[in-house]
């Protein structure tokens, strides 16, 4: 258990913006950040940050909450293990007790999964660093590639022994479990026999945005050709390759920084970039581009920059994850290394100052790069001319955006000599082909599914109830210790007999004006998370001198996280949508707190009013006509009250 210290201490330090801002690329909008939603995909941001309230929340996927709940949903941590990376990020001791074996058998598979890792990861750096086989093959091949000794650690490099169950036998007597050796690709499991996977292999551990070990590559030392050169850890439940970019974990600052991300395809172009100065560069670690790889980067920047070995091999690959990244709304450029380089030789021969001259003085536009590479192949045969052109326009029909694209083929018409109105026409054979194979799998999906004729969907029924108990929520976490004159409607009979309401000033805070109200009219929240916050925000207040937002985040169950968040950011809404920008000014609510306060409690007494008139005329259809005279005078009474209640608040009846 973490003790209550450093969990205070944590919440106290943390800015959420400097944490989210580590794996979103944040923009300022009013006194809020926006960016674009790490939870689902989108090319308009709706994943807001308040700085003020310390709340985020993602109005794609309706998740929001703290610091802690984003770490929670976003890196799949628990509780405590998100306490710790924030505690390890602002350089927070943490005081905790010891786990009971009984605490260690709840953890659950993933979690174990993700431990298992962890061991390893320390197993193998001490393999490099602490015996004499790691250091006479490990480190003298990683120094041999001219990486420092503080480049080693900070890549957590390691070394697996060149014996078959060093590592597995190690984790067994250490307590873990074979199970999760296995279903994490550590250890080989054949029959009755069970041997390290990396038997005599250098180790990159891969790391996921957060940090956290989520598989490995090794790479063999020895000539023998049966045997890969290198080998990935296998697809587990927290290691997915085509979700993965090695180095983003220590890129991921720079990325955002820059605006610009370098993908290189392999371990050591990332360390060597790293080390020579240049870090904001990832990899795709030797497997094909996916498009889940190329959101990863999305979240920090528009803007990558691909770099490739000099060799036909490494061209012909970026090529093809040219027209992934352009589908992605992705700004691509590439650069390529003179003869005989790649960029991990190419780094290391090279100052930081020379690298990032020959990266800026070298990097080309896709549609150059494409048409000088491909120019190369064609020379003078019109054929192969024709279907370099052709192979240029279907990298432009990609792009989403039809300014990008009118400006590219406008480029490729300078470049490739031929008339703008050609390649317009080819464009739109191309992209009409897309959207018609694009329709044509529609409505086989359409048709597939469906079985029978289905209703036109009515729109839902908005429960009255629900969002004026939601809206006391707001006030008082907004406003509940602000104190405000407030005019009462006291129910008075006049000369003529008639009940009418007459108002009486009085000086109260919010909180308390509320909670008296409710109690006189014995009002009860129907909605159980409405109910339970309410009790709680209502002990905090009359507790609590100098209530604080953020505390009371803090210290709520993470699963009132999202609701709450989703009370707090609702007005934030107008800043992803820069109404002011467009001179839509919206009257923020503070500026008429206790007319606000006013409104939403009658509103809330005319809604029950209106439920009791209709429980009793249910009453009288059931009765004899004798006996429900009384239950008529009752609902004329509340008739009659009810418009008292709506002309107050300008309402028709």
């Amino acid at each position: 258990m973490i003790h209550k210290s450093t969990i205070e201490a944590v919440f106290e330090t943390a800015r959420l913006e400097e944490v989210i801002g580590d794996f979103v690329q944040l923009k300022k909008a009013g006194s809020n950040f926006k960016g674009l939603s790490p939870f689902s995909e989108e090319k308009t941001p709706s994943f807001m940050v308040s700085p003020v309230k310390q709340i985020w929340k993602d109005f794609s996927s309706g998740k929001g909450g703290n610091v802690v709940a984003f770490l929670m949903e976003h890196e799949h941590f628990t509780y405590p293990e998100a306490i710790k990376y924030l505690a390890k990020k602002y350089n927070i001791e943490v005081e905790e007790t010891e786990q009971t074996d009984e605490q260690k058998q709840q953890a659950d598979e993933r979690e174990s999964m993700y431990l298992v890792s962890e061991f390893a990861n320390t197993f193998f750096q001490k393999s490099l660093h602490k015996t004499e086989e790691g250091k006479a093959i490990g480190l003298t091949y990683f120094k041999e590639r001219g990486f420092t000794e503080e480049t080693i650690k900070k890549f957590s490099l390691g070394y697996s022994p060149d014996t078959w169950e060093a590592f597995t036998a190690e984790a067994i007597k250490k307590g873990y479990q074979l199970k999760y050796l296995e279903q994490t690709g550590l250890t080989v499991v054949r029959e009755e026999k069970q041997f390290d996977r990396f038997k005599g292999r250098v180790m990159f551990p891969i790391q996921s945005m957060s940090g956290r070990v989520l598989g490995f590559g090794g790479r063999i030392l020895t000539n023998d050709k049966k045997t890969a050169k290198y080998l990935n850890s296998p697809e587990s439940d927290i290691y997915h390759k085509s979700k993965v970019l090695y180095g983003i974990y220590h890129a991921k600052q720079s990325i955002a920084k820059e605006d610009n991300c370098y993908l290189v395809e392999g371990y050591t172009d990332v360390i060597q970039f790293n080390q020579t100065g240049v870090k904001n560069v990832v990899s795709s670690s030797g497997t094909a581009l996916t498009s889940d790889q190329i959101r990863l980067v999305s979240r920090l920047t528009k803007n990558i920059t691909v770099l490739f070995d000099s060799d036909a091999a490494g061209m012909r690959a970026s090529i093809r994850g040219i027209d992934l990244i352009l589908e992605q709304g992705m700004n691509v450029k590439v650069c390529s290394f003179p003869e005989g380089e790649d960029p991990d030789s190419f780094a290391k021969q090279n100052t930081v100052e020379e690298l990032s001259e020959y990266l800026n003085e070298n990097v080309q536009d896709f549609i150059s790069f494409k048409a000088s590479l491909l120019q190369q192949e064609s020379k003078n045969d019109p054929i192969k001319k024709a279907e370099l052109i052709r192979d240029m326009v279907t990298s432009i029909s990609k792009i989403p955006d039809v300014i990008k694209r009118e400006i590219y083929v406008r480029e490729c018409s300078r470049i490739m000599d031929i008339s703008e109105d050609v390649l317009f026409d080819t464009l739109a054979q191309l992209r009409n082909t897309d959207i018609k194979d694009q329709r044509k799998q529609q409505k086989q999906n359409q048709k597939a599914l469906e079985v029978v004729k289905s209703e036109p969907s009515k729109a839902p029924k908005v429960n009255e109830q629900y969002e004026l108990e939601r809206k006391v929520i707001e006030i008082l976490l907004l406003y509940g210790e602000r104190e405000e004159e407030f005019e009462d409607l006291i129910l008075k009979e006049n000369e003529e007999g008639e009940l009418v309401l007459e108002p009486e000033v009085h000086v109260a805070k919010v909180f308390e004006k509320i909670y008296l109200d409710l109690q006189e009219d014995e009002i009860e929240f129907t909605h159980d998370s409405f109910k339970e916050v309410y009790g709680l925000l209502i002990e905090r207040l009359q507790q609590d001198d100098d209530f604080k937002i953020e505390s009371f985040i803090n210290q709520i169950p993470p699963e009132m996280a999202s609701e709450i968040t989703s009370i707090l950011m609702s007005d934030d809404k107008y800043d992803l949508s820069r109404w002011d920008d467009m001179e839509i000014h919206v009257k923020l609510k503070e500026y008429s707190v206790s007319r606000y306060v006013s409104d939403i409690i009658l509103n809330l007494r005319r809604f029950l009013i209106s439920q009791k008139v209709e429980e009793l005329s249910q009453e009288v259809k059931a009765q004899d006509t004798e006996d429900n005279q009384e239950s008529i005078q009752d609902i004329m009474d509340y008739l009659s009250l009810k418009k008292i209640l709506s002309e107050k608040l300008n309402r028709v009846v």
